[in-house]
């Protein structure tokens, strides 16, 4: 018997060539609705509509199109007695091969002008339908929800005899499930922010993107997954040569991108990062400038880390880098010139993120039966927020030296200590398990161009042994948070020292 296939799409990527196909080829016959029917009958592809092959028209505005025993009863059906003696007595065909993908939801509200009744017409009611369907009976019939398997699933057929395998229509299956999992959570956390008293759901999810090598050490085994149906950030990131992205590989480009984002492209700036932390950042008259900087603050370290510019990587910078080991390079694009330099190692992974400056907006942490689920820490105050507590008072310029200091010191891990010159940093004590140990790392780093510098803390310092530690190393001025019960004593030591000393009034742990 011909097969018969049912199309019904919102992204028409590739539709007109697979039925073309699916006729020419192999015989089949098409059933679609809506757009999909007028796209294909526009390329001259018999079609059959819906509303025809049911007998029902569409309704609401097209919103019940598909919802009727002919499709779901084609698609559900098996081969057993009564399944067919079903389809036979109501003049239902089995289908072989469903192809739906879902409105644009995730794309609709990601329009920062969105209206809740746009966001409500873009919630897909007979799609989510059709594919849990035809998921579900996998053992019978395929289902195709990603213009990417069009092709595969024609080099099924043509492998076998017109069919698929139980195992290709298994996988389609699974990735069915997955998709339809994270539209619904989109819709979820949508309505969770439009509506806040609601129960408070919170779904996670995602497509599998791949399995990698290992996780942290070679015995933990570890995926990557794509949050929502758009590759957006490190999905859609292009890789423009070196090995595969590794667990580390990714999360140390996350803990980079997010340091970078601190620096408007207008200010070249290099960041170099070392098992989360960073190691090496500055700002400079040029890239170069600022990736030399970079690289001279911790050029030891530096050694295997991951770079991030938030500009486009030119043939100076470049060349620059390649005169050591680096794991990754992450820029907002790059020039052929560059290209043709980093080509020469060819090990060294480069990747063109060209919106440097989206993340997530939620921080996930696993814990026993169950997660934490936080805003993502993207708060930097600006020295019109900030107060003066000491007798001394800052100059313009050190306010921007402070300003600087400060963007670093909160995403150095807990208990964290930064200090910087000429924004560029000098030392970085990071996640001690007191803030003296942190402070005296960070001076021992800096040595003597501590004469001069500026010491930011994360969080506030209960003593003043630090501040006085801080001066006797020539350090000029302090920010932190405030907040002990000891500020003065803080406060005192610094005035008794001749040092600028200046509160935020927020704390930036990162744990």
């Amino acid at each position: 018997m011909t097969g018969l296939a049912l199309l019904s799409v919102s992204d028409k990527t590739g539709i007109v060539e697979l039925a073309q196909t699916l006729v020419n080829e192999f015989g089949f016959e098409i059933v679609s609705s809506g757009g999909t029917a007028k796209t294909l009958q526009s390329a001259g592809i018999p079609v059959t509509k819906v509303s025809d092959y049911t007998g029902s028209p569409e309704i609401l505005g097209g919103r019940v199109k598909t919802l009727h025993p002919r499709i779901h009863g084609g698609i559900l059906a098996r081969d057993t007695v009564e399944d067919l003696a079903d389809l036979e007595a109501n003049d239902i065909r089995a289908f072989d091969v469903v192809v739906v993908n879902l409105y644009p939801f995730e794309q609709t509200i990601a329009d920062p002008n969105c209206t809740l009744a746009e966001a409500i017409e873009k919630i897909d009611i007979g799609g989510p339908a059709m594919v849990r369907a035809t998921a579900k009976n996998y053992h019978h019939l395929a289902v195709l929800t990603n213009p990417a398997m069009y092709g595969q699933y024609l080099e099924e057929l043509r492998a076998n005899g017109g069919k698929t395998t139980l195992e290709f229509r298994q996988a389609r299956s699974a990735e069915a499930f997955a998709m339809t999992a994270s539209y619904d959570q989109a819709i979820c956390r949508y309505f969770g922010e439009v509506a806040p008293d609601s129960q408070g759901y919170y779904g996670i999810g995602g497509q599998k993107i791949a399995t990698l090598r290992y996780g942290e050490n070679p015995h933990q085994q570890a995926s990557w997954y794509q949050s929502g149906s758009q590759k957006t950030g490190w999905a859609g990131a292009e890789q423009l040569q070196g090995k595969e992205l590794s667990y580390n590989n990714l999360v140390d480009l996350e803990a980079t991108r997010r340091i970078i984002a601190e620096f408007p492209s207008d200010e070249p700036a290099a960041v170099i990062v070392k098992h989360t932390n960073p190691c090496g950042v500055a700002v400079g008259s040029s890239l170069i400038d600022a990736y030399n900087k970079a690289y001279e603050a911790d050029s030891v370290s530096a050694f295997g880390g991951i770079v991030a510019l938030n500009r486009p990587i030119d043939a100076p910078t470049a060349t620059a880098m390649s005169k050591i080991f680096l794991e990754c390079i992450v820029a907002p694009d790059c020039t052929d010139e560059a290209k043709e330099i980093l080509a020469k190692k060819p090990n060294l992974r480069v990747l063109i993120l060209s919106d440097l400056y989206a993340g997530s907006q939620d921080n996930i942490k696993a814990i026993a039966g169950g997660f934490l689920v936080q805003d993502n820490d993207v708060q930097i105050e600006s020295p019109d927020q900030w107060e003066i507590v000491t007798e001394k008072k800052p100059t313009p310029e050190q306010l921007k030296e402070l300003f600087f200091a400060w963007k670093i010191v909160k995403h150095v891990k807990s208990n964290a200590i930064a200090i910087s010159k000429n924004r560029t940093t000098l030392g970085i004590g990071a996640g001690q398990m007191n803030r003296v140990g942190s402070v005296k790392i960070a001076l021992e780093q800096a040595g003597d161009k501590a004469q001069g510098a500026y010491l930011a803390s994360d969080a506030f310092f209960p003593f003043d042994d630090s501040v006085r530690t801080a001066a006797a190393a020539g350090i000029t001025a302090i920010i932190q948070p405030g907040g002990s019960i000891k500020d003065k004593d803080s406060i005192k030591a610094a005035d008794e020292l001749g040092l600028v000393m200046v509160f935020t009034g927020v704390r930036h742990f990162l744990h």
